[in-house]
């Protein structure tokens, strides 16, 4: 069976079932979808169209067509180190190093990978609907979708700003003022197709931060995005003349860690079904404990 939605009308609404699955926001896509695509719609046990009108004490229930996955994507058992989970999302910290999906470089040891597997164990029927994603080397909460209609409702929570995350960088040198918002516009570098840069036809870029320490080599960061583009941070700390540690990409040292020092600690939003609001926040990986270790230690 597909994933489902159910729900007890124990007012008098006198609206169609068409209406009253709009207003719950479900798409005119994901209505195609279970109209033709093996979904099901029921009332009281019996199946009905969306024309139905509903009455108080009704029983609705919404049986989405069941996902597979990507034909190539390959499922493998890689350790899942999950922070939460319930029927709709799942939540989980991601190691430095790991690719959020495959690439051509990189067709395996993905997240995405380490999920088909992990779905398929736990005879989950979906496929991968990853919300928040992270570049291969930064590590930190990853926010995933169980079905394609919770990512919809997540991805509506993004363009309003409802999904926060926070960020904490190690930024080379000592970053005055200590406090601020970085307001300038990004954009693909001319002679590379992945690297980025500040350049006034590029798109609008903010990031706000605030130095939480000072060390002799670098200086402790944590910021958050008003918007979300390709490697956003790196260009914007780069453009300040202080890189990230290990961001060799953008002028980063490799002498004090070989990757960029950059952690999602703290993730927000409130959740599409229940309405709940939920908050999670994890430490700094040993790799980046280490780097302050090491600096105390000098």
């Amino acid at each position: 069976m597909g994933f489902t939605l159910d729900w007890n009308i124990r007012e008098e609404v006198a609206v169609t079932i068409k209406e009253f699955l709009k207003n719950h926001k479900i798409s005119k896509s994901a209505l195609t979808d279970i109209k033709f695509k093996g979904g099901r719609i029921t009332v009281n046990g019996l199946e009905q169209n969306v024309k139905y009108k509903l009455n108080k004490g009704d029983h609705l229930a919404v049986i989405f067509p069941p996902e597979k996955p990507s034909e190539g994507l390959i499922p493998e058992s890689i350790p899942l180190p999950i922070v939460y989970e319930d029927d709709f999302l799942l939540i989980v910290k991601k190691v430095p190093g790991m690719n959020t999906i495959p690439s051509r470089e990189h067709p395996k040891g993905s997240l995405a990978n380490a999920l088909v597997g992990y779905y398929q164990a736990k005879r989950i029927e979906a496929t991968i609907h990853i919300v928040t994603r992270l570049d291969r080397d930064t590590s930190g909460l990853v926010l995933i979708a169980k079905h394609r209609h919770i990512h919809h409702l997540l991805s509506g929570q993004q363009k309003t700003g409802d999904v926060k995350r926070k960020y904490l960088a190690f930024a080379e040198g000592t970053m005055k003022p200590e406090s601020g918002t970085i307001n300038e516009p990004i954009g693909r570098c001319v002679d590379s197709i992945i690297q980025r840069e500040v350049r006034e036809d590029g798109k609008n870029a903010i990031t706000h931060y605030r130095v939480l320490t000072s060390k002799a080599a670098f200086s402790i960061v944590e910021l958050s995005l008003e918007t979300g583009r390709t490697h956003q941070i790196r260009v914007h700390l780069s453009h300040l003349g202080h890189p990230l540690l290990g961001d060799d990409l953008y002028g980063g040292s490799r002498k004090l860690i070989s990757r960029q020092a950059l952690h999602c600690y703290f993730l927000s939003f409130t959740h599409p079904i229940t309405d709940k609001k939920m908050a999670f926040s994890i430490d700094l990986p040993d790799d980046l404990e280490k780097v302050i270790e090491e600096e105390e230690r000098s």
